[in-house]
């Protein structure tokens, strides 16, 4: 009976979490002359073929996401791939059904997974967004690079472009700063915030609650140990990266007509424009990763509106929805819900600064 309540309840999570996506996807690119039947008989027309291509993909991607994860623990503690990869879907398909909300789910899963400080897992966090940030300004140089020897011009076309160079040079400051922070407290600055800190440590209330949260932290971003850790991430990064832009390629293909003919390299400058739209509001016409591939595809490579907002939309659930069909029911599985996350979070934030705090006392 409670077998068959949780299949029920599975069951109808699904459907609404299917009834979401459908109403979240048709508002996204406002056409005048654009319905969902129209959507319909463009995804109908579609390559199915290449659409379960893209989602096997994509799941491939989280994959290499795990593993890079597991390169990051396995200096901290337990790191099996089954549990990270499990978490990590879970993971993102919190984000996608909370938004910005959902971005703690996955450290907070794994650190209750492994039985590992909630700090030093988001300081691992932390890690892996500096690894995308770096990919993503890598990709939106290239993409830069690519739009302007295409040399298009028109207002909206001059519009992207200003919008990827700021972007681009943004990233890329973020990047470098981020980059010598780390390296000098890989190199120097544990130790020095270990001292800087023994007082807050051995302190309670809010200071050895800091201090706990920012010395699990330091540790967390300390995970690359070695040459062969850092080759290992790069090289899982690269992978993920290239295999997103195939994702990019076999979509676009799926379609057939203008968007059948987009190269590897036209598929590059979308997913290039995609990041861009997802980071910031582009002049004149708003923001999200939706609008600028839409952009992209009829600005830059001329696709009829009807196809390149069937495009988009489909891509935009390959790359970012399809991850629910196996993470909603691992949230299900895992006992999802905001207030026992926080209730977690908030009683490994204690056992942090305690532990923070027998390691003072035993310094001094």
């Amino acid at each position: 009976m409670q077998s068959s309540s949780r299949k029920l309840l599975a069951v109808l999570i699904g459907l609404l979490a299917l009834g979401f996506v459908v109403y979240r996807s048709s508002g996204m690119i406002n056409l005048a002359d654009f319905s969902g039947a129209k959507l319909l008989h463009a995804v109908r027309s579609a390559d199915p073929l290449l659409l379960i291509l893209s989602i096997v993909a994509i799941y491939g991607c989280y994959a290499l996401r795990s593993l890079r994860w597991k390169v990051f623990q396995r200096n901290l503690g337990p790191s099996r791939f089954g549990p990270i990869y499990a978490m990590t879907l879970a993971g993102f398909a919190a984000v996608f059904l909370l938004g910005r909300a959902g971005e703690p789910v996955r450290p907070l899963l794994l650190a209750r997974k492994e039985k590992l400080p909630i700090a030093d897992l988001f300081g691992i966090y932390a890690l892996e967004r500096l690894f995308d940030l770096a990919s993503a300004a890598v990709i939106a140089a290239i993409g830069l690079l690519l739009f302007q020897s295409r040399g298009h011009l028109g207002e909206t076309a001059g519009k992207l472009e200003t919008a990827a160079r700021t972007t681009g040079s943004l990233l890329f400051g973020g990047v470098a700063g981020a980059i010598v922070f780390l390296l000098y407290l890989r190199l120097r600055g544990s130790a020095l915030l270990e001292r800087r800190l023994q007082g807050w440590v051995i302190a309670h209330g809010w200071r050895g609650k800091v201090a706990g949260i920012l010395l699990g932290f330091a540790r967390g971003v300390q995970a690359i140990q070695t040459w062969s850790d850092l080759a290992l991430s790069l090289f899982y990064s690269a992978a993920h990266w290239f295999l997103v832009l195939l994702v990019y390629l076999w979509v676009s293909h799926s379609f057939g007509g203008t968007l059948g003919t987009i190269s590897l390299g036209d598929a590059m400058l979308v997913m290039a424009f995609t990041l861009v739209g997802s980071a910031v509001q582009l002049p004149g016409v708003g923001g999200g990763s939706q609008v600028a591939s839409f952009l992209a595809y009829t600005t830059v490579f001329g696709v009829e509106k009807e196809a390149a907002a069937a495009a988009s939309i489909v891509m935009w659930l390959i790359t970012f929805a399809a991850c629910s069909l196996a993470g909603v029911p691992l949230l299900i599985h895992e006992g999802f819900s905001l207030g026992k996350l926080r209730e977690m979070a908030e009683l490994e934030k204690v056992a942090a600064v305690k532990n923070a705090a027998q390691q003072g006392e035993s310094a001094r």
